[in-house]
């Protein structure tokens, strides 16, 4: 293990979209035992700072690896296809309308059912983006356009940051 070695290779992972989540929970709690600073309590503090420099890396790793968007956009990262949200806000005019729609849905919703009607609907459009996102990485290798949808996807989870700050407002 080396500390500049990409997620997948640290995990001992394939580099692919599609984890096993279980798998990966497995390998974080066995690294994590392995690097642990109380572990190299008796060999000085040079050696637990460089065990909580690996601890720090392993838990930077596993919150991308865990985490579907990330792991997309990091695989796209890795492909030599950076995600550029800040400056590469091109969408699909059909993605642009429907986060239109979604919006005015989200302005107009008076009451807390209708609100969870409308994230039921955009989680439904979430999980199908994010199968077509695997698709694009693991079947096609198209890095490119699932650089695209990570940035769609980014704007689905702003909007969902959206629909909670509106349920959690109902509930008060």
């Amino acid at each position: 293990m080396k500390l500049d070695d990409d997620d997948f290779t640290l995990f001992d992972l394939p580099r692919r979209h599609a984890i096993e989540r279980a798998e990966l929970d497995r390998r974080w709690r066995a690294l994590q035992s392995e690097v642990h600073p109380d572990r190299f309590a008796a060999q000085g503090d040079a050696a637990q700072r460089v065990a909580m420099q690996w601890a720090v890396r392993v838990n930077e790793a596993y919150q991308r690896l865990k985490d579907p968007l990330r792991r997309g956009a990091y695989l796209c990262e890795l492909a030599g296809v950076p995600i550029a949200a800040e400056s590469n806000t091109a969408m699909p005019a059909a993605f642009l309308m429907q986060q239109m729609a979604w919006r005015e849905a989200l302005d107009d919703a008076n009451d807390a059912a209708t609100v969870q009607a409308l994230d039921d609907a955009v989680v439904k459009a979430e999980r199908h983006m994010l199968s077509e996102l695997a698709a694009s990485l693991d079947g096609r290798g198209d890095a490119a356009a699932a650089a695209a949808q990570v940035r769609a996807l980014m704007f689905v989870r702003r909007f969902r940051d959206d629909i909670e700050r509106r349920l959690a407002a109902h509930d008060h």
